[in-house]
């Protein structure tokens, strides 16, 4: 996988797709899992997380001081994950990610919204990250500019940080409820017997409770310290087969290395 300037991604043709530089952010690294299992071509550019100025342009053409943003000819540029998702399947329909039966497409994407929506576990992980960075009594990597750097984008307020935390400990215990239940069927997948996005979605977003190895996923030891900061409660709550399971979809769909710049 290669990047593009802005420049270049703005004149190129076809899909263009924009991602946060130098960190796993599980919105984007989802979204590279599907473009490789459909195997639909695009042209990629990075949005620099911190550097308004080098953004500026980005966020010009995107609408959006964040990443990931999809930009498709001369459609509106989408930037929710349930909408570029939806634009996928509609450029390259197999193999399906959302599956065909209605009850069964509206289960995902809620499951789905329960990982990737507002005070869904990314959201709510976000949270528990800007909590402990602002909070003085925390030994916490991460310095308190970065925790009120994200806490203006993910609606941060004192006193989150048990809400945050509980949310992540139910959507955790709900996967695992519903993996194991597929499991017992004899299916591999959190829904059934096929892939979906869900196994996208789960796969990069464990990465907030446990990161991959260095030599799979190259990030900032600042960063990696942070994710990798004790929590007894996320650390009981996260079973080892999500654990098994997020391993299975990189192996076997995602691909490693991350390739993060």
């Amino acid at each position: 996988m290669q990047f593009v300037s802005l420049e270049e991604a703005k004149q190129a043709s076809g899909l263009r797709l924009t991602f946060v530089a130098n960190a796993p952010s599980p919105w984007g690294e989802a979204i590279k899992g599907m473009l490789k299992t459909k195997n639909i071509p695009f042209t990629a550019t990075l949005y620099m997380p911190g550097d308004p100025a080098a953004n500026k342009g980005l966020v010009e053409w995107t609408g959006e001081d964040s990443a990931p943003s999809a930009m498709y000819e001369d459609e509106a540029p989408r930037s929710g994950w349930a909408e570029i998702l939806l634009l996928l399947e509609r450029l390259q329909p197999e193999p399906r990610l959302i599956p065909a039966d209605p009850e069964q497409r509206a289960l995902m994407f809620g499951l789905s919204y329960e990982i990737c929506g507002e005070m869904g576990l990314g959201w709510s992980a976000r949270l528990m990250m800007c909590d402990a960075a602002i909070d003085p009594n925390m030994d916490y990597p991460v310095p308190a500019e970065m925790g009120h750097y994200l806490g203006a984008k993910y609606g941060y307020r004192p006193g989150v940080g048990p809400e945050a935390t509980k949310r992540v400990t139910d959507i955790l215990g709900l996967l695992s409820a519903r993996l194991k239940a597929e499991q017992a069927k004899g299916n591999r997948f959190l829904m059934g017997e096929h892939v979906t996005a869900l196994d996208f979605y789960w796969a990069t977003f464990c990465a907030l409770m446990k990161p991959l190895p260095p030599e799979h996923c190259n990030i900032m030891e600042v960063l990696r310290a942070a994710l990798e900061f004790p929590n007894p409660a996320i650390e009981q709550a996260l079973d080892p087969a999500l654990i098994e399971h997020r391993d299975f979809m990189y192996n076997e769909y995602l691909g490693l290395p991350m390739v993060l710049s």
